[in-house]
């Protein structure tokens, strides 16, 4: 029997692929049956795309019997009350991110699903990306060794996008900013590889155009044992390759074409993705698990493990507990470029300061 879902709320394009993935294969046992929009535009667009019924309010999807679970893709300044209102509905949850705007809005989030008990999971795209969880499986079996230093560029070139400038992404009250919204994807990442870090010093600006500040930095992570996490986000990013490098005691790892600017532009033909170096064996082992052709077949890839998870076949991709530790080492990364010092990753300056103008 389907699976059936509801969303609330289009606003994150992402939520789109995947129900269009959803209709398009049936063996994900998928049917979205119900969404909700504050902006009509969107939700008769969502209508017309996959048959779905309109609903006017959050409370009428939320009462349907036949709902069992919702996509939540909303602009993220509401993501604390939908979160809030779904979960006492006792629907399952998967939110987009990133978790919240300030770090009350997560605690409500966390606390919201805590008290529920309802299953509940981040959309994060790294987490599923095949080469990534290649990545964590080298150094979780140790074959490269300890790491002394992982770097992740991650990126779009969003000022060259028509009209992007006056979507939601780019409006502070729902947003943010584009490095709140988009790097929590890279600095996810480093977390998922390697856990919480103490501190980070970053260096956060604004390029080109002051109608989408704070879209170029960088920001490096130290863990207690010495060493390193570096995330470079910028979204002035025209193109690339490399994406991931590690720096290991017994060997390096070196991934490319693994975002937007890196997937979507020309390559060698023979190009590779993945590709890891031991001191064993003094030879690149180069993968054979393909690079995405491009960023929306990177997106769309999420859809399966998203199906699983609804199905109870998986676990969550990410806990609310988890996308509210991403939230602290974004907050602190601002501190960091404002007062231009290393921060701690739990410093409560950080989180007391809600407008952040690192650039």
């Amino acid at each position: 029997m389907s699976y059936k879902v509801g969303i609330l709320g289009f606003a994150h394009g992402h939520v789109s692929s995947y129900c269009t993935m959803w209709q398009k294969h049936s063996e994900m046992d998928m049917e979205v049956v119900a969404g909700w929009d504050h902006d009509a535009a969107r939700l008769e667009k969502a209508q017309q795309s996959f048959g779905l019924v309109p609903c006017a309010s959050i409370e009428e999807l939320l009462a349907r019997e036949d709902i069992t679970g919702v996509v939540i893709g909303a602009e993220t300044s509401l993501h604390a009350d939908l979160v809030e209102k779904a979960a006492a509905a006792g629907k399952q949850i998967v939110l987009q991110k990133p978790i919240a705007l300030t770090l009350p809005e997560a605690d409500r989030i966390v606390n919201a699903v805590k008290a529920a008990g309802v299953p509940f999971t981040m959309a994060w795209q790294m987490r599923v990306d095949p080469q990534n969880r290649k990545i964590k499986e080298l150094l979780e079996t140790g074959e490269v060794g300890k790491p002394s230093y992982v770097r992740r560029r991650h990126g779009l070139s969003l000022l060259n996008w028509p009209g992007f400038l006056d979507m939601w992404h780019a409006k502070p009250e729902l947003n943010r900013d584009i490095w709140a919204d988009d790097t929590a994807h890279a600095i996810d990442f480093i977390y998922w590889l390697l856990g919480k870090p103490e501190s980070v010093t970053a260096e956060i600006s604004t390029m080109f155009n002051p109608r989408l500040p704070n879209n170029n930095g960088t920001a490096v992570f130290r863990y207690a044992d010495g060493s390193l996490a570096e995330v470079v986000c910028s979204f002035t990013c025209a193109a690339a390759e490399n994406t991931v490098e590690v720096f290991a005691e017994k060997g390096s790892i070196v991934q490319n074409y693994g975002d937007g600017p890196s997937c979507n532009v020309p390559r060698p033909a023979d190009a590779v993705g993945l590709k890891w170096y031991t001191f064993e064996k003094g030879d690149w082992t180069v993968s054979d698990i393909p690079s995405p052709a491009n960023h929306g077949e990177r997106i769309a890839g999420l859809a399966q493990p998203l199906s699983e998870f609804f199905h109870g076949q998986r676990g969550p991709i990410a806990t609310a507990e988890e996308g509210r530790t991403v939230l602290r080492m974004l907050l602190a990364s601002y501190l960091s470029s404002m007062e231009g010092r290393r921060v701690q990753i739990d410093e409560p300056a950080a989180f007391e300061c809600q407008d952040f103008q690192a650039g």
